[in-house]
């Protein structure tokens, strides 16, 4: 069953956002993450977490989590940090 990595963000600062994007959106597809939603986010309850959403698909859970903690990846975290505010969820399986 597919895993989904959901992230809710409020850019910051959109130059750093798109040198993170950069490397972030390659290293999801170098480890077999597929983009299912990207952009502006519309609430339909609760309260906004960010203004931004993106889904990403990956196979498994594992595969998610094998992304998101290679070297490639964490090595760009802080400038998202810098650039937003953000918060991943792992759903699926």
């Amino acid at each position: 069953m597919s895993a989904y990595v959901v992230v809710h963000l409020t850019i910051l600062d959109g130059e750093k956002i798109a040198a993170y994007s950069a490397v972030a959106g390659p290293s999801v597809t170098n480890h077999g993450g597929e983009f299912v939603c990207k952009g502006p986010a519309e609430m339909l309850h609760g309260d906004a977490i960010g203004k931004n959403i993106v889904i990403v698909k990956f196979d498994s859970k594992a595969a998610a989590k094998a992304w998101y903690n290679s070297e490639e990846y964490q090595a760009i975290i802080p400038i998202r940090n810098e650039g937003a505010e953000s918060c991943f969820i792992l759903g699926g399986e």
